[in-house]
């Protein structure tokens, strides 16, 4: 009997698609094995020219590698206007400005102490970046299979928020040791000035808890950053093809294709910032300080004081964000990976919509 329970709670699921007027037909068509085909806006097998199956071990792996590649760089290349915001966090009264905070830290470390927190900030990132998107592609697909393929299209956005948040969970269990070295050389002068220095200080200090304490606070941060990174991403590609790009998406060069990303990565990073922007604040604080915890950093930040430091943030995660996703498509090309279109209607939606003959 349709609609199914899965798809009358899609009638009221905020992210959905549009609502619709379902009706009874016959079941589809199963496939020549007895399975009903899945689709994730994707063939599940290759199509002439790509190196790999869709959802396959080999896919997986080189879209984790992607992931390395463009969380690992650009994080990395980021590291001054990072150090300048996370000194405008836990110090607002030295660091005014970003101009202020960037001429504050030159004057009193001098150019090289603009890459403080390199290394840690380096291999941090580039295993989230590893979790983040080689989880994704994996929850992704799993989700789908779940749901079926009429409710992955109509629950297309949930399925994206869900398989980011989910993939962002493991991503921040691999980034917190590393994110609480870097705050820590960026933010305390003269605690330690590399990540060999600070790792065995910190471990005979505090123990192994020092790496993690700032874990809770990073998913507060990260999850609800990576949840609208990857559905704003996957949405405004969607739009872009649909109602600016005068061409469809099959007939667009790679080269045009790679700048749809790059814009659609820009515009789901600015609002990435803007949501993550007050846990980030805390982050910055409690990985600063001994003895505190989220609740009391947030409670003396007060409601002004976690923004400190947005617009620095809105241009580094903007551009961050922009070039991640532009790198991690690349990689997709350069490997040969397959690279889904934007979601269609099945089929098999259209004639319980009527919307076919």
């Amino acid at each position: 009997m349709y609609p199914t329970s899965l798809t009358q709670l899609a009638r009221a699921n905020p992210f959905s698609a549009p609502l619709f007027t379902l009706q009874k037909v016959e079941e589809p068509r199963q496939s020549v094995h007895g399975q009903r085909s899945r689709r994730l806006a994707a063939a599940a097998v290759a199509d002439e020219g790509d190196s790999c199956e869709f959802g396959s071990q080999k896919y997986f792996v080189l879209c984790g590698f992607g992931g390395i590649l463009s969380c690992g760089t650009t994080h990395t290349a980021v590291v001054p206007l990072d150090l300048v915001k996370c000194r405008m966090q836990v110090n607002p009264d030295k660091y005014k400005s970003i101009g202020n905070g960037f001429s504050v830290t030159v004057r009193e470390d001098g150019v090289r102490g603009l890459a403080k927190g390199w290394a840690p900030t380096f291999i941090g990132y580039s295993m989230q970046g590893l979790c983040k998107f080689g989880f994704y592609e994996v929850f992704k697909i799993l989700y789908s299979d779940l749901l079926g393929e009429e409710n992955t299209y109509l629950w297309r956005t949930s399925l994206y928020l869900a398989a980011s948040a989910s993939a962002e969970f493991f991503a921040d269990i691999a980034l917190a040791p590393m994110e609480a070295v870097k705050v820590r050389i960026q933010t305390q002068p003269g605690y330690a000035n590399t990540l060999r220095e600070c790792v065995p200080k910190m471990y005979g200090e505090e123990g192994l808890w020092a790496f993690y304490k700032g874990v809770v606070p990073l998913w507060m941060r990260q999850i609800p950053y990576t949840m609208m990174k990857f559905a704003c991403f996957e949405r405004t590609v969607e739009l872009l093809y649909k109602y600016v790009v005068p061409k469809p998406r099959s007939e667009c060069s790679k080269p045009e294709q790679l700048v749809v990303t790059f814009v659609a990565g820009y515009i789901a990073g600015v609002f990435c910032a803007i949501v993550s922007h007050p846990a980030d604040s805390v982050v910055s604080v409690l990985n600063k300080e001994k003895g505190s915890t989220a609740v009391q950093v947030l409670k003396r930040l007060g409601p002004k004081g976690v923004w400190k430091g947005l617009v620095a943030r809105i241009i580094m995660i903007g551009t961050l964000t922009a070039l991640q996703w532009f790198i991690y498509d690349s990689v997709k090309v350069y490997f040969r990976l397959p690279r889904p279109p934007p979601p269609e209607m099945p089929e098999s939606l259209k004639k319980k919509l009527g919307l076919t003959e």
